[in-house]
């Protein structure tokens, strides 16, 4: 594997990652959002991710989403709680979201020190020639 490869196969992960950290981000944003009861909740986003087609890196296959039926959570003093006091709240668990932004986040700096080490070598590779 050439040292540019490295550097693209890398970079594929790095904007995987990224994307994937955006989609997480969203998530928490977005998890006290209320509706209406006749509304539909803030359906969570989950990336998924595979190899690329050409065999070099990975790619972003799509991108799932959550329930838009979310959990009804009683809020009578909320302005859009219905008559009986419930409103609609997403379904998304604080916890789970926080540990896939950590596997996120790791994974993603994994990527860029790929990165940087491929292009280290490259600049002492030039470098022998001088």
């Amino acid at each position: 594997m050439s040292i540019f490869n490295a550097i693209g196969v890398a970079g594929t992960g790095v904007t995987v990652y990224r994307k994937w950290l955006d989609a997480v981000s969203d998530n928490i944003a977005n998890m006290n959002n209320t509706s209406r009861t006749s509304e539909n909740a803030f359906q969570a986003r989950y990336v998924q991710a595979r190899a690329a087609q050409d065999g070099n890196g990975a790619e972003v296959a799509g991108v799932q989403l959550g329930s838009a039926q979310g959990i009804l959570a009683y809020e009578p003093d909320n302005p859009l709680a219905d008559n009986q006091g419930y409103v609609r709240r997403p379904d998304i668990d604080m916890g789970s979201q926080m540990a896939q932004m950590i596997m996120a986040q790791r994974s993603y700096q994994a990527n860029l020190s790929v990165v940087d080490r491929a292009r280290d070598a490259y600049a002492a590779a030039i470098n022998l020639g001088k």
